[in-house]
Formats: C-alpha cells, sequence, structure tokens
C-alpha cells in the first residue's frame, strides 16, 4: 500500500499515528455554544484513540459563522496550519461534518491528511463489525460517504484488518476506477443487505410464533447497555469503557420476576451528530427496535452531557420511525455522590418508568425487571383455564405460553388463572374450547 500523496505524510497507517484533534463548536447569534465544548471535544479524543491514534494536540475552534470554502474561519485556519507544522502531525481530526471542498482545502492549507467525524465514525465502525451483516452494512455507509468525494482510498480491498482506509490509499491515477468500483460494489452489498433483511424478518416471524416480547436497550454510545445486557443475561458480550464496544446486535433470552419469558436486545450505541449514511445503512440492524415490543432507554446518569445525550437518542429514534422509550434506565448511580444518588433514587420512587440502577455493582436490578414485567405484560388478556389432572401436556403448553398467575388442584381437575398475550388468545381457544374462560379481558 502506497503513502498519502502529501509530502512529509506517514508512508504506512499503522497504530499510534500522530493526530491532532480539533472540535469546532457552533455558536448561537449571542455567541454562546451549543453544548458543553470540553465534554464534545473529550468525546472527539475518544473516537480518535478508538482508531489507535495519538492524540498529541487538541484544541476547540469556536464557529460563529461556518465558511462554505474551509468551514473555519481564514484566521483560525492559518493559526492551526502555522501549529500543524510544529507538531507534524499524520492526520488532523476535525470533530465536524465537512464538505468534500472543505476536506481538500483543508488539506491544502495544513499540509496533512483531514478527517472528520464521519470519516472516523466509519473507521470504527468498520474496525468493530464482526458479522456479516454488520461488515455489509458498514462498507455500505462507508462507500456512500466516499462517493461524493475524490477518492484517494480502496485500502480495504488491499487489507486483511477492519476498517476502510481513510488513513492512506493508492493515489490519485485510481480516482475513476475506484468510482466505477464503488458503484458496483454498492449494488452487489444492496442486494446482500435485502437477503439479509428477509432472513432477519423470518427470524422475528419464528420468534412471534413462541412468542416472547423483546425489549430492546437503546441508548448513547458507552452509557453502559452491554454491562447492563451481561448482568441481566450472564452473558460475556464485549463491555468496555470504549465508544461503540457493540455494533452487532446481541440477543439473549431472560426470564422475569413472575415467570414472564422476554428477549433482550442489546443494539448498536447512537451518538450526537450520527452520519446520516449510519443511518440509513444500519437501518436493517435497528429494525430489531422498530420491531420491538418494549424500548428501553439506558442513560450514563453521571455523564456531565446526559440531559444533551438523551436528547440525541430521542431523536434518532424519531429518525428511525421507532416508537418512544417506555423504560428510562439511569445506569452508573455508583458513579454519583451519595447526595445526588439519594436525590435520584428519591426521584425514581415516584416514576415506574424510570429506573436508577447500576450495572457494574447489580444495584436496581429487581426493579428494573420488574418494570419490563410491566411494560410486556401491559394489555395482556386474564383468562382462567380447567384441565384434567392428568392432561400433563395441556398443563405444560400452558405453563410454556402464559403467565400462571393461581393454581389450584381438586377433584381430579387443576382450575388455571393465566396472563397471556392478545396474539395466543385464539390459539388457547382452538386448544381447549369450552375449558377456557376469559376473565377480566384486558389488562392495563
Amino acid at each position: 500500500m502506497t503513502g498519502s500523496h502529501f509530502e512529509g505524510a506517514h508512508p504506512d497507517w499503522t497504530t499510534g499515528a500522530r493526530a491532532f484533534v480539533i472540535h469546532v463548536e457552533p455558536k448561537d447569534r449571542s455567541g454562546r455554544a451549543l453544548r458543553d465544548a470540553q465534554a464534545r471535544l473529550a468525546e472527539a479524543v475518544g473516537l480518535t484513540a478508538a482508531i489507535h491514534l495519538d492524540v498529541v494536540e487538541q484544541q476547540i475552534a469556536p464557529l460563529g459563522r461556518p465558511t462554505p470554502a474551509t468551514l473555519l474561519g481564514s484566521g483560525k485556519v492559518e493559526e492551526i496550519a502555522i501549529l500543524a507544522r510544529e507538531l507534524k502531525p499524520d492526520v488532523i481530526i476535525v470533530n465536524a461534518h465537512l464538505s468534500p471542498v472543505q476536506q481538500r482545502n483543508l488539506e491544502k492549507a495544513w499540509h496533512s491528511k483531514v478527517l472528520d467525524r464521519t470519516a472516523v465514525i466509519l473507521e470504527i465502525f468498520g474496525e468493530r463489525a464482526a458479522t456479516r451483516e454488520g461488515r455489509l452494512q458498514v462498507e455500505l455507509a462507508h462507500l456512500t460517504y466516499q462517493r461524493s468525494r475524490l477518492v484517494r482510498s480502496w485500502t480495504h480491498l488491499e487489507r486483511q484488518r477492519g476498517g476502510f482506509g481513510f488513513l492512506g490509499g493508492p493515489g490519485e491515477t485510481q480516482i475513476e476506477t475506484d468510482r466505477r468500483l464503488i458503484g458496483e460494489r454498492i449494488t452487489r452489498i444492496k442486494k446482500e443487505l435485502e437477503t439479509v433483511k428477509r432472513t432477519r424478518g423470518l427470524s422475528r416471524q419464528a420468534r412471534r410464533k413462541v412468542p416472547f416480547p423483546v425489549v430492546a436497550l437503546v441508548g448513547y454510545t458507552n452509557a453502559g447497555k452491554s454491562t447492563l445486557f451481561n448482568r441481566l443475561t450472564e452473558s460475556e458480550v464485549l463491555a468496555e469503557d470504549l465508544l461503540f464496544a457493540t455494533l452487532d446486535p446481541t440477543m439473549r433470552g431472560v426470564k422475569l420476576p413472575r415467570g414472564t419469558r422476554i428477549i433482550l436486545s442489546d443494539t448498536v450505541g447512537f451518538i450526537a451528530d450520527l452520519p446520516t449514511e449510519l443511518v440509513a445503512a444500519f437501518r436493517a440492524t435497528l429494525e430489531e427496535v422498530l420491531a420491538a415490543d418494549v424500548i428501553a432507554h439506558v442513560r450514563d446518569c453521571a455523564h456531565d452531557e446526559t440531559v444533551a445525550q438523551k436528547a440525541d437518542v430521542l431523536k434518532v429514534l424519531e429518525e428511525l420511525g421507532a416508537q418512544p422509550p417506555a423504560i428510562e434506565v439511569l445506569n452508573k448511580i455508583d458513579l454519583l455522590e451519595e447526595g445526588q444518588r439519594d436525590g435520584l433514587l428519591a426521584r425514581n420512587g415516584r416514576s415506574s418508568d424510570v429506573i436508577a440502577v447500576s450495572a457494574l455493582t447489580g444495584a436496581g436490578m429487581d426493579d428494573l425487571l420488574a418494570a419490563f414485567e410491566t411494560a410486556v405484560t401491559r394489555g395482556n388478556i386474564t383468562l382462567k383455564l380447567s384441565l384434567p389432572a392428568e392432561d400433563g401436556e395441556a398443563l405444560a403448553f400452558a405453563y410454556r405460553h402464559a403467565q400462571v398467575l393461581e393454581r389450584r388442584d381438586r377433584a381430579g381437575r387443576i382450575a388455571l388463572t393465566l396472563r397471556i398475550h392478545p396474539g395466543d388468545l385464539s390459539r388457547f381457544e382452538s386448544r381447549f374450547a369450552a375449558n377456557i374462560k376469559l376473565e377480566q379481558g384486558v389488562e392495563t
């Protein structure tokens, strides 16, 4: 693989390349920053570290009015150019969305490779996607992004590792060939993803026949969803203090306190300014969220930007057409001061759909499981069923497909009070006919 066309550039990109991170912070008309600039800079540094780059400098660049040619004003561009000549970074990360023209102009001005926020997130996703579906979705997102730009890299065709080669490439002579290859590959990927989508749809239909309600965990990246998932399912899904530790959806069965069985789904973390290419490309994966019976929003309640992060997640869910979260999980209470934690727990006591927990210590897990059960059984039907005591098969069916609220054995018969999903009523009616009696209608 050849290096970048910039003079003095790193000949080949490896772990530990030097990165200069610039967070571009828009201001409103009064000159105030719209978000916590330091928190957003820290997030940008975390994204950069996630692709194994060594951050040698970081700074915030306030932005009053975007400049079409370079995004930043000429004074700030020159200031960074002077600093870049001293630091000689291998790459400059601009934590904003750059147009192709802005990216090219900044690379010329700074004599360095420039990556914007979208490119960094796509590079992370390219390295982390583990399943065939995940890899296809990430590649489609990457190609959609690259198609609008002067393509200097198609290096993932040449490499065995993950990622998509934003950090170098074969050079300008390949542009037309790359564009043709990109177009052909996008067409093939879309066809393959349609097949994956149909397969996933069939899997959902099969689960509906069981049926077990699906509870999907969503939340900002690094909110602790995977740690919570592991705690509730006793699994060993990758859970690290790392942005986008989970990309491919993971599903496990969980039995709730009163006997209800659910499927718990751990999903990709959301992030502020999620690239539109990823929203579209991950729609198949996020269909698990769209099809879920209950959405549980996991929040890092100890994070300085927890309120803004909540808004980011709700915005993405709205863009996907998903239902609003039924349960809000305030995670990481172990990181709060005692007074903060007590206040949070006191407020939690007034709301059954807001649960304060620590996925790390296990605090609040019983309350959370109870909240899941309340949410998934809301709307269920209560009925009475009378069975001969010797009909073990029918009894096993009832226990398998319903929540048994009460059982009484008398005079050679078993009287059961059951709660079932409305979709199962016809199944019980056809199997048990006269032995079934609708008791209370729909639960609320």
